[in-house]
């Protein structure tokens, strides 16, 4: 893996954000997208990777404290993501649809809806209902020829966001079956979830020309991977769903059970109110005052040691 310098993409004022998100794939470099849970996690992921990824696990977590077993609804994503791309022009940022939403008008008009207010792409699924997070138990998928016609409807209104099918089958063979139909059938990109080793990856790199994603996701399913690993194996796109929520819990916990132990004294080691200000400029890579690291995007001062 050779890393450069980012090239943030035009956002709403210039080439289309899904436009964008495809020259970014077309410099042969993986791209990996950092799942938020609000604008804040948003704006601090932005300062450090090129992409972000609205993750419907988090998002179901962060704003109604629910699992993510199919609460959140289409104007929940829609809105949410248009909050995330108002704050972050620069960033390019794919959204979770679940399943759509629903049958194919309402999974086309969704995505419809998400390309009009500048989002750069999109990834649905193919479970059938009741749906749930790809690395729980008891999922079930929809028949193909059923999910392609809700891909081809998506694939007709769309003008440029970049479309992913994903397919939660649990046979890995079956997985690579169905990418590589979604893949026939137009998608611009496919993911098999829960994939539990490389040569999958690999076998499906060998049957499609667009680009693959892969979910990492801590405690979930598939084993995880370096950046380099990945990007032998033929993936251009890696999504981690969920670091930003699991770190915000950890370092909650954390720091509430030190103010309960110190007797209500603040602790250092966290960030400062200079630190949380800088956050709230706006930032975006490429844009903030710190170092570069190896993956040629923006890194965060050391945090503050006091208060």
């Amino acid at each position: 893996m050779k890393p450069s310098q980012p090239q943030p993409p035009a956002g709403l004022t210039g080439p289309s954000a899904g436009e964008a998100f495809r020259l970014r794939l077309g410099q042969q470099r993986l791209l990996p997208l950092i799942g938020v849970y609000d604008v804040f996690s948003a704006l601090i992921a932005a300062r450090m990777f090129e992409g972000v990824f609205c993750s419907g696990y988090s998002y179901a977590a962060s704003a109604y404290g629910l699992p993510d077993v199919g609460y959140v609804n289409w104007r929940d994503m829609t809105d949410w993501a248009t909050k995330i791309r108002h704050a972050l022009p620069q960033t390019h940022i794919l959204v979770d649809v679940d399943d759509g939403f629903g049958d194919h008008v309402v999974a086309s008009n969704t995505v419809r809806n998400l390309e009009s207010n500048g989002l750069s792409a999109v990834m649905m699924e193919d479970q059938k209902r009741p749906r749930r997070c790809g690395h729980f138990e008891g999922k079930e998928v929809l028949p193909l020829q059923e999910y392609l016609t809700k891909l081809r409807a998506v694939m007709e209104l769309r003008q440029g966001i970049f479309v992913i099918a994903r397919t939660d089958a649990t046979d890995p063979y079956e997985g690579v079956e169905r990418a590589v139909a979604f893949a026939e059938s137009g998608a611009d990109g496919v993911m098999v979830e829960a994939i539990r080793d490389l040569k999958t990856i690999a076998r499906l790199r060998s049957q499609v020309s667009v680009p693959i994603m892969v979910n990492q996701l801590h405690g979930g399913k598939s084993p995880n991977w370096r950046f380099d690993e990945l990007e032998d194996a033929g993936a251009s796109i890696v999504i981690y769903s969920t670091p930003c929520l699991f770190a915000a819990q950890y370092g909650m916990q954390k720091y509430l059970n030190a103010l309960i132990e110190n007797q209500g004294l603040p602790q250092y080691g966290t960030v400062s109110m200079e630190d949380c200000a800088e956050v709230l400029s706006g930032k975006e890579a490429g844009q903030a005052p710190a170092d570069k690291t190896k993956h040629g995007v923006e890194k965060l001062s050391p945090v503050s040691s006091r208060a």
